[in-house]
């Protein structure tokens, strides 16, 4: 996770894609260049130790876009697969998370 927040803050899209598990990968990606990353804070991890296949992060991604600031709240799916681990999707608000 924090490895893609870096990417994301630096533009490297190319470590976005390849990050991002082919099921739901987009073709291309546009990062938007009025937005200035500023800081990340993981709220809760599930799984995604060193002996699992799936793992869940719920974080705040705080930015800068043209003079005002946001944030950017998730909780987002991952699984490893050789065992690099790779971004599905995010949890939709209100659903059940699957333990």
């Amino acid at each position: 996770m924090r490895s893609r927040y870096s990417a994301y803050a630096v533009g490297d899209t190319v470590y976005l894609l390849r990050s991002w598990h082919q099921s739901t990968r987009p073709a291309l990606l546009e990062l938007d260049p009025s937005i200035r990353w500023l800081r990340l804070d993981i709220e809760m991890t599930e799984r995604g130790g060193p002996f699992d296949t799936s793992g869940i992060v719920a974080f705040t991604a705080h930015f800068r876009q043209d003079g005002e600031g946001g944030q950017q709240h998730e909780v987002s799916r991952f699984v490893r697969e050789s065992g690099a681990w790779l971004y599905v999707d995010a949890v939709p608000a209100g659903a059940k998370l699957e333990r």
